[in-house]
């Protein structure tokens, strides 16, 4: 008897003229990923990090202006240290190989977080990679490191307060757009589309000023298997909805 593995089910076509411009995605499922295999957590991390460079490359390729990436909250340093330490190990090689292949890709990098508590050498890299791809144009990946959504605007009402009380700012006058300048997000456009894989259903701390009219996309797939036809699934939903802003 003749055995045969069922393919998945074809990618959806997408109209590439009308993409979200910004897309974010919570990296989720890579621990699940490796204790199914009977791996280790770093090895569910790697196979992580392999997936967030094909779909990065992809995004670009796709015509996305922006990519968002949840990539270590400020929860995450509860985790046991050999698996932080697996993760900061992760993040230098992949900004060494960014930083060499930067001027080939034009690949713009910005970081969303708080970077201080990172080891002095990592706070440097990241630096570098931000200053280099300033010059850039085309897409513009987003990682948040060290990241929280109410630490963001905690830090954010912190910073308005000390400009009122030093004179530079009227609290009067505070609008959205003028608060949305004190968030690691300044001058990104809020994301269309937030995707969060792995099963879980919420959007744990992740953008919350930017997420408020966002499209949300729920998938069971493990971070590790999200693959070319995922995202273009997601894009896909995305582009079957209609988004109203509160009006009709």
């Amino acid at each position: 008897m003749a055995f045969f593995r069922r393919r998945p089910p074809r990618a959806p076509q997408v109209d590439l003229e009308h993409l979200p411009r910004h897309v974010a995605i919570i990296m989720d499922g890579n621990g699940r990923w490796a204790k199914s295999r009977g791996l280790p957590r770093k090895a569910g991390h790697a196979a992580g990090a392999e997936t967030f460079r094909t779909i990065a490359t992809f995004a670009k390729e796709l015509g996305l202006e922006y990519l968002t990436v949840y990539a270590f909250s400020t929860e995450n340093w509860k985790r046991p240290a050999d698996e932080v330490a697996s993760i900061m190990n992760l993040l230098e090689k992949y900004l060494h190989e960014a930083i060499e292949t930067m001027a080939r890709d034009k690949v713009k990098m910005a970081f969303f977080g708080d970077l201080s508590p990172l080891a002095p050498h990592l706070q440097a890299l990241c630096h570098e990679t931000e200053e280099i791809s300033k010059g850039y144009d085309g897409c513009q990946v987003n990682i948040c490191l060290n990241y929280g959504g109410r630490d963001e605007l905690i830090r954010a009402a912190k910073a308005f307060a000390l400009d009122c009380a030093e004179g530079r700012a009227d609290p009067s006058h505070l609008t959205e757009d003028a608060f949305g300048g004190y968030l690691y997000s300044a001058g990104v456009p809020d994301p269309d589309l937030i995707i969060r894989p792995s099963g879980e259903v919420r959007i744990s701390n992740f953008l919350l000023w930017q997420s408020a009219y966002a499209e949300f996309y729920f998938t069971d797939v493990l971070w590790p298997n999200f693959t070319k036809d995922e995202l273009l699934r997601a894009l896909a939903a995305y582009q079957g909805r209609s988004r109203r802003y509160g009006g009709v």
